[in-house]
Formats: structure tokens, sequence, C-alpha cells
């Protein structure tokens, strides 16, 4: 029962010590792989999730929860990205949306969005907007 939950702990583990030893010794590597060292984790987790249903369902339903699972993960992803994008810097995909009249009106880029906390502030409002129109109380 436990043996994706130990596999996730060990691989998240050994990922971080590689990433503490990458940022003690040799800094410049480190500054450039840092975030693929956190998608390594983020992919572990992914990867239990989807081994979990897959162990307890057959192959059809388990490709199906994979396909939707990437899908919604992707989508997500997107959503938080360019609402950072277009909050953080006014842009989306490098093409300015946000009128030069509004910036002279007094609006200012929110330079938080394009700060990595933020994508988690962001999923915490969309997780808290879905389960209030969809999560009611009987």
């Amino acid at each position: 029962r436990i043996r994706i939950i130990v596999q996730l702990v060990v691989v998240a583990a050994l990922v971080t010590i590689v990433s503490q030893i990458l940022k003690a010794y040799v800094y410049d590597v480190s500054v450039e792989l840092s975030v693929y060292v956190g998608l390594i984790i983020t992919n572990c987790i992914l990867m239990g999730r989807l081994e979990a249903f897959a162990m307890q369902n057959k192959p059809w339903p388990s490709f199906l929860d994979g396909v939707g699972n990437g899908l919604g993960y992707a989508y997500i992803l997107v959503a938080v990205g360019g609402l950072r994008e277009l909050f953080g810097r006014g842009s989306l995909l490098g093409f300015q949306l946000i009128p030069q009249s509004v910036y002279d009106a007094g609006y200012l880029n929110n330079g938080m969005m394009t700060m990595p906390a933020m994508a988690l502030i962001l999923l915490g409002c969309v997780i808290w907007i879905h389960r209030a129109y969809f999560y009611k109380e009987k």
C-alpha cells in the first residue's frame, strides 16, 4: 500500500540532495538546472498517481485516465502561466495586450506575478473557485 509513497519520497530526497550538492560545488550548473530539478519531483508525483490508478484498473481506462490527467495538468499550467504573464508583464506570448493608455492612466505591471510563489497562490485560487462552484454541501 505504501510502495508508491516510499518511491516518491526516495526520489524526492535523492533529487533534493543532488540539488543541494550542485548548489554547494557547481553553482553555475545548479542555476541552469534549477527548474528541471523541481520538474523531476513533480513528474514523480504525477507518475505515482497514474501508477496507483493503473494498478487497480484495466489498460483502456488507465490510458484514458492518463490522457485526461495530462490534458488537465497542461490546461492548468497554461492558464496559470498565461495569467501570470498577462498581469506580470502586460503581454501574452510577446504581444502587448494591455494598451498604453491604461499605463498612462497609472496602471503598473504586478511584478509579484512573475515570481514562482504566485503560481502556487494562483493554483490555490483555482482550486478554491472550483470547489466553491462544484462541491456544494448537501
